[in-house]
């Protein structure tokens, strides 16, 4: 199960100008935007979280059972712990803020350019994020459980009907938002709590049933229902080994169904919903406060840098100290041990955009902006083109790697591809105007087929 692991194409798109006077507004039909119509700056640090959520999603590719506890596989000293803590505290939930609030910005960007045309905002929103919607199931049940594209269709349907409102409420919005996941996580980690403690007074009861409560008896049901989940034993994991580095595609598939139902149902409902829908939120409360699209000072960008990272870089390295020391231990972590990533990685979130946009202003390492700029640009392509490298290396019908590698090995992996995708990005759009699944997104949106190579529309 991922991070609520997530990327998009956000389609962020700038109100072409009005034709006629005015006082009139000519109709145009609803096109997709001109690569001319693009804001660099969003696509770069499109790009940067692209490639920042292959370093936090590896592990959940890549080794069993470490969603919960990452010392039960991959390694967990020296350089493979060195590891874990630059992932956990620069990646783990930062790159998904990244996105999530990217997405906020696309969402009015598009429907402003829609209005902008004449035509129906809600009709295009709509239906793009169906297509959106339906990419997402697809890709969850046919390919990898870790699928946030369902999450941000949903979540940005929502979303729409706020899109009106000020930043300012926006943003207070999609705080409180965040809070109510926190909230169930907090009650679910002292349920947890209170159902292994029954379950270890039953075990030590002699005589099974004669002294032991109904309340007893029903919270450890519970808990030796759920341990394999939170505390597996060698057995479980060598049997997650077995099926998913060494299974067959079907085999897996009928592996991934529950866990990807289970994630669009009861997780989406308590949790990942939650946190993108407010993700989002702050994202368009932030656009129209013109931070993404550079529009802010640089003096700005180096306030916003700085407070996100000297408030939320000690919060997150707060939670990472409280996880070690209490040894990943689920019930802590639910009943708090979270919280401090939670907000924390909305801050260094923050920091990071403060920092790229620096650069991008600055006009320093433009080689680097630029390819970012291009994975960005077809970020959707990009996304599942990782899903598709990594389940063929780790899973049982492609190299079959999983549970082989340490965590050290596995940043190589993650660095390799991202060497891959900064080179073939920028080569593949000097020639096609969208990246492969970008363009079937839009001719599935616009119920037409979109001219592809970049001669065509020249």
């Amino acid at each position: 199960m991922s991070d609520a692991q997530e990327i998009v194409d956000t389609s962020l798109e700038l109100p072409p100008v009005e034709l006629g006077d005015s006082t009139t507004k000519a109709k145009v039909a609803p096109a997709p935007v001109a690569p001319a119509e693009r804001i660099d700056s969003i696509d770069v640090v499109r790009g940067f979280a692209l490639l920042g959520i292959l370093a936090m999603n590896i592990s959940i590719f890549a080794l069993p059972m470490t969603y919960f506890n990452p010392t039960l596989a991959g390694g967990f000293t020296r350089l493979n712990f060195a590891v874990w803590l630059i992932d956990y505290l620069v990646f783990a939930g930062k790159m998904m803020s990244i996105f999530s609030m990217l997405f906020g910005a696309g969402l009015l960007l598009l429907t402003d350019r829609a209005e902008a045309r004449g035509g129906k905002p809600a009709k295009v929103f709509y239906r793009r994020a169906g297509v959106l919607l339906v990419f997402g199931l697809l890709h969850a049940y046919l390919l990898w459980d870790g699928d946030i594209l369902y999450s941000y269709a949903l979540g940005g349907m929502i979303a729409y009907l706020f899109r009106k409102r000020s930043a300012f409420t926006l943003i207070v919005v999609g705080v409180l938002v965040l809070l109510p996941p926190i909230a169930f996580a907090r009650g679910f980690g002292s349920f947890l709590d209170r159902a292994r403690a029954a379950a270890a007074r039953v075990a030590a009861t002699p005589a099974a049933g004669n002294g032991v409560s109904t309340g007893d008896q029903r919270l450890a049901e519970a808990w030796n229902g759920m341990r394999s989940q939170f505390e597996p034993d060698a057995k479980g994991i060598e049997r997650t080994i077995r099926i998913y580095g060494r299974g067959s595609y079907l085999k897996i598939a009928r592996e991934r169904a529950p866990e990807s139902f289970y994630m669009q149902t009861m997780l989406f409902v308590t949790v990942v919903g939650w946190v993108t829908l407010g993700r989002i939120l702050i994202g368009m409360g932030l656009m129209k406060l013109g931070v993404f699209s550079g529009g802010r000072s640089r003096r700005f960008y180096v306030a916003l840098m700085l407070v996100g990272y000297g408030l939320g870089l000690p919060l997150v390295a707060a939670g990472a100290y409280g996880l070690v020391r209490n040894q990943f231990d689920v019930a802590y972590k639910f009943g708090g041990g979270m919280d401090y990533n939670s907000f924390g990685s909305i801050l260094v979130a923050l920091g990071h955009v403060g920092a790229l946009l620096l650069l991008y202003k600055a006009g320093v390492l433009q080689w680097l902006t630029r390819r970012l700029a291009a994975v960005g640009r077809m970020a959707l392509s990009n996304y599942l083109a990782q899903t598709i490298i990594c389940t063929t290396l780790f899973y049982g019908y492609g190299f079959g790697l999983f549970g082989k590698l340490d965590r050290l090995q596995l940043a190589g992996v993650v660095l390799a591809i991202w060497v891959l995708q900064l080179w073939y990005s920028p080569i593949w759009l000097k020639y096609f105007r969208f990246g492969p699944f970008e363009w079937l997104w839009r001719t599935l949106t616009y119920g037409k087929a979109q001219p592809m190579r970049v001669a065509a529309t020249a």
